[in-house]
């Protein structure tokens, strides 16, 4: 139970080094062609420190709490370190794919589709919405059509005038 609870001890403390170290796992096996794409991800160190705690943790808990051997609580642990070594990677693989969170500029106003909800008069300001990242946005809009764009119509984002003011052109169908 000892070398168990061992194994345990030493996948935490490989977690604890994964903040300090982190990447270095990749780097070693990086070069090594056999594992190209077949590992990614799985030799990292978060997921090899789960297995291996998860693994020494239960199979101490159970030799501590039934009759079986250390084959027995390895049978046990094993599996169970494979799930939580899973996990890791798939948590990992989820933070890692995770948005910037950075406010949308000016340069990503343009191309985007937009309805009218109040009309834009011929060389005047009306509103357009925008969905910007599932959420719908108003913003002022100028067209730079010479006649003026009725409501409901469906523009296009040209320019970003200012934070609050985009200038649209109608889609012609």
């Amino acid at each position: 139970m000892a070398w168990f609870l061992g194994l345990g001890i030493v996948g935490v403390a490989l977690l604890a080094l994964s903040l300090l170290l982190d990447g270095v796992l990749e780097g070693i096996f990086d070069g090594l062609d056999a594992l190209d794409g077949v590992a990614d991800g799985w030799l990292s160190l978060p997921v090899v420190a789960g297995f291996v705690s998860m693994l020494g943790f239960s199979a101490a808990i159970v030799m501590g709490t039934t009759g079986l051997g250390a084959v027995g609580a390895t049978a046990i642990g094993a599996p169970a370190g494979v799930a939580t070594g899973w996990f890791a990677h798939r948590l990992s693989r989820t933070l890692m794919r995770g948005e910037s969170g950075q406010a949308p500029r000016g340069d990503d106003l343009i191309g985007l589709p937009a309805s009218v909800v109040t009309a834009i008069p011929a060389g005047g300001y009306g509103e357009v919405l925008l969905q910007l990242a599932g959420q719908p946005v108003k913003f002022a809009a100028r067209s730079q059509s010479p006649e003026p764009v009725a409501r409901g119509a469906e523009v296009w984002v040209d320019q970003a005038l200012s934070h609050t003011a985009v200038s649209v052109r109608p889609v012609r169908h």
